[in-house]
């Protein structure tokens, strides 16, 4: 009896010692002054409060507050304080700035501006360099076919299913009807002239043509006779080579030779490709050509080169860049900088057969071709992506998706 007393008055004894304790503790922490926080302008606020608007900082443009601020996004240059200097939000990769049924798609180098057809209700567009969309023109143009766009002017050859072409200046909003049998079309780098294959019923009446934008001048550049399917039009930047054509020396099953076409019969030296399928891409200048060809070493992938291509220089520095991809899923920055985007598993094949690998997504890349740096540019998403474009005045990257509508922005 006198053990169990003594033992209740010991458990007593623990328990006050143990409210005593916890007590002591709640005292300590609950009348601990709180943690202050400095912001950037020396402000001092209590933790877990944002920093009043205070003062804009000196240097600051005031440019973060003025307009309205998208949906979902903190107004740029502010950051909510967190641990240590890391900021809480981080701004998507990449944003949807248009939800259109946008096709064929090109930045207008000059202005900036991402143009686009949308095939829902059969008006052009332009993404403006704040990201407002406006209307290239408040005419409609049903089922357009193929676009192809002047890279410094807003001006366009548009293609229909029943073989109709036209010019259409969206500056002036004037067209030019092309014959039917005029097909591959390119313009000069100043937009005032066209390029494309005449192709007439019988071989001697197949030539390289030009024509001016308002329809008239039209030259006849070299006769293609049966070789119409070994040339490509693409004018150059430079205004030096007006296509290429595949017609040079035989060199084995897969290995071609591609001569430089000039506009008035120059000899410009060749380059050799390493395999089929050539498709070309110039730089902004002009001075390299970026190009994808497939063949039996690559399991018919495609793989992606680089060549110089302006005057004395064309073909030397030839560069495989170990990527397999298409050139047009490619944009130059500069003569030397590349953004390619890469499908992540491409089919053995492709390279002949494109369609198989519409279901691969695509891993995107920023390449030095000084040095060979392939840096990764986060996407977040799956994209298959197509018509890229690099808008070096803002620093950022226009591209559609294959398998999804609307106009996508990457800010790099």
């Amino acid at each position: 009896m006198f053990f169990n007393f003594k033992k209740i008055i010991l458990i007593v004894i623990v328990v006050i010692i143990a409210g005593l304790i916890g007590f002591a503790l709640y005292y300590m922490f609950t009348k601990t002054a709180p943690i202050q926080k400095t912001t950037e302008t020396g402000e001092v606020t209590p933790s877990g409060q944002l920093p009043s608007s205070g003062e804009m900082p000196a240097g600051a443009t005031g440019a973060e507050t003025e307009g309205e601020i998208p949906s979902g996004q903190l107004p740029s240059g502010i950051s909510v304080p967190g641990a240590g200097s890391a900021s809480y939000y981080q701004p998507k990769a990449v944003i949807k700035i248009s939800d259109d049924y946008a096709v064929h798609s090109s930045l207008n180098s000059k202005n900036g501006n991402y143009r686009y057809y949308n095939s829902g209700n059969g008006k052009f567009y332009r993404v403006q360099a704040d990201g407002t969309i406006k209307e290239l023109t408040d005419q409609v143009f049903y089922n357009v076919k193929n676009v192809t766009w002047a890279k410094n002017n807003d001006k366009a050859v548009l293609e229909y299913p029943d073989g109709s072409k036209i010019i259409y200046n969206f500056e002036i909003k004037k067209q030019v009807t092309l014959p039917k049998h005029w097909e591959e079309f390119s313009f000069s780098s100043d937009g005032t002239q066209v390029a494309a294959k005449s192709i007439g019923l019988s071989p001697e009446n197949r030539w390289l043509v030009t024509i001016n934008d308002d329809g008239t001048g039209t030259k006849l550049v070299e006769p293609m006779g049966n070789n119409a399917d070994r040339v490509q039009i693409a004018w150059s930047p430079s205004n030096q080579t007006v296509a290429f054509s595949q017609t040079g020396e035989p060199l084995g099953a897969e290995r071609r030779e591609v001569l430089f076409v000039g506009l008035n019969n120059e000899n410009f030296k060749s380059t050799i490709v390493e395999g089929m399928g050539f498709t070309p891409q110039w730089s902004n200048t002009g001075k390299k050509l970026l190009y994808s060809v497939y063949s039996s070493r690559t399991d018919y992938k495609p793989e992606i080169w680089v060549v110089n291509s302006y005057g004395d220089e064309i073909g030397s520095d030839r560069q495989e860049l170990k990527i397999n991809t298409w050139a047009d899923k490619c944009a130059f920055g500069d003569d030397n900088t590349l953004f390619c985007a890469i499908p992540q598993n491409l089919p053995r094949g492709a390279g002949m057969s494109r369609e198989i690998a519409n279901s691969s997504y695509d891993t995107l890349y920023k390449i030095d071709l000084k040095t060979g740096l392939k840096t990764n540019i986060p996407l977040e998403e799956n994209y298959n992506i197509q018509n890229i474009s690099y808008d070096q005045s803002n620093n950022k990257l226009f591209f559609n998706d294959l398998n999804k509508n609307g106009i996508f922005e990457a800010q790099l």
